[in-house]
């Protein structure tokens, strides 16, 4: 619900004050670099989510094992 609302609300223009005010604040050559460093950051959340995940089914496979001994 909360996702629709938001969709709802950024549209085009709301999109092109946001882009306008980083080029403002940071300029044109930092937000390349930004970017890059959003993209690292996502890339290891997503990195260590599927790592738990691993780790959390090997530790439900050992617990099972354990359980019919």
């Amino acid at each position: 619900m909360l996702h629709t609302i938001l969709l709802g609300v950024i549209g085009g223009p709301e999109l092109a004050v946001i882009i306008l005010a980083l080029i403002i604040l940071f300029g044109g050559k930092k937000i390349p670099e930004l970017m890059r460093g959003l993209g690292q950051g996502v890339r290891e959340f997503k990195e260590g989510q599927s790592e738990t995940s691993k780790d959390d089914k090997s530790t439900q496979a050992e617990e099972g094992s354990i359980r019919h001994q």
